[in-house]
């Protein structure tokens, strides 16, 4: 009763007395809502300027018949409707063709490169979980790929392959003997295996540092007691490390799969702008389209399409896998 009256007593007295400090009122619903869109605000404005605005800009055009003779104003290129994506889809026609040939080799050259990453990627970063001297040198070591910027790292490359100067053909042709005479990697079916080396060099150690970091994650324990059952290397990793990395590999994977079916700097700087038909991955394929014919609204209706399969594949990936990681935890 008395602490009750004396509680009563101190709110009459903040009531009733003006120069009492005020109660401090807790934050509203309204600005804990608020707080986090503010905070996002610049990366949602930025998103919007550099991806949103010209990714809508490219699908209008895709829908115009935007040539050389309307590019100082192409706001008054006539409308086209679907006939720049009945032409890029018409298999039948040199467009459509040329277009259908460079998404296989994309696709081929995808598959490749990102099953070699990953495979060069998990193998070295379940050696490295092992202490010995020099761990850390070699984890730098395998690093340096990926540190380095692209332009720099494929231009090197792109001495490396030359034919009659180049190091690549120095040591297979003058030093091993394993070819008649010095082939040529920047030009004809070669170029392909050339862009594929080129691509895993640089991407495999993402995929290492990643898979590194997800082990970390793992206990060793569990290790431990599959060794005293008798499991070996092998098995370990089949049935601990491939599994504990499920959710790691998802993401890993999906990555790789958008950057190198969209890498356009690696076949740009390797080749130049005219990329060798083995070489023709479907990023530099759309960039001849729209820049060297000069027909914007083809090369945009194919850029839509490119978009389009990627957000399909995407989307089936992410519910496969999503469903096979529900399996198994239940």
């Amino acid at each position: 009763m008395t602490t009750t009256a004396a509680l009563g007593t101190g709110e009459r007295t903040r009531k009733d007395d003006p120069g009492a400090a005020p109660r401090r009122r807790r934050p509203g619903r309204l600005r804990r809502i608020g707080l986090p869109y503010l905070l996002l605000f610049p990366a949602l404005l930025l998103e919007l300027l550099v991806h949103l605005v010209p990714m809508v800009i490219g699908i209008v055009v895709s829908f115009k018949e935007l040539t050389q003779f309307y590019i100082r104003d192409w706001g008054t290129a006539p409308w086209a409707g679907l006939d720049n994506y009945s032409l890029a889809v018409d298999f039948d026609a040199p467009v459509g063709e040329a277009l259908l040939s460079s998404f296989l080799t994309t696709c081929l050259f995808t598959v490749l490169s990102v099953g070699l990453c990953w495979l060069l990627g998990a193998a070295a970063a379940i050696f490295m979980q092992e202490t010995f001297r020099g761990r850390g040198i070699l984890r730098t070591l395998f690093l340096v790929p990926y540190a380095l910027p692209v332009y720099a790292a494929v231009i090197t490359w792109a001495f490396m392959f030359q034919r009659d100067n180049g190091l690549v053909n120095h040591v297979l042709h003058d030093q091993l003997g394993l070819t008649d005479s010095p082939p040529f990697w920047l030009i004809g079916d070669n170029s392909f295996i050339a862009l594929l080396v080129v691509s895993v060099w640089k991407g495999w150690p993402f995929a290492f540092l990643v898979i590194m970091a997800g082990l970390q994650n793992i206990p060793k324990d569990i290790y431990e007691a599959a060794a005293l059952d008798g499991a070996g290397v092998w098995q370990q990793i089949r049935r601990i490390t491939l599994p504990s990395l499920r959710p790691v590999n998802q993401v890993l994977v999906l990555v790789l799969f958008l950057w190198t079916f969209n890498d356009f700097n690696t076949p740009f700087v390797l080749f130049g702008e005219a990329a060798p038909e083995a070489a023709d991955l479907i990023s530099i394929h759309i960039y001849q389209s729209s820049f060297q014919t000069w027909n914007f609204g083809t090369g945009s209706a194919m850029s839509v399409l490119l978009l389009l399969f990627l957000l399909v594949v995407t989307g089936v990936y992410l519910r496969l896998t999503s469903r096979g990681r529900k399996t198994v935890d239940a």
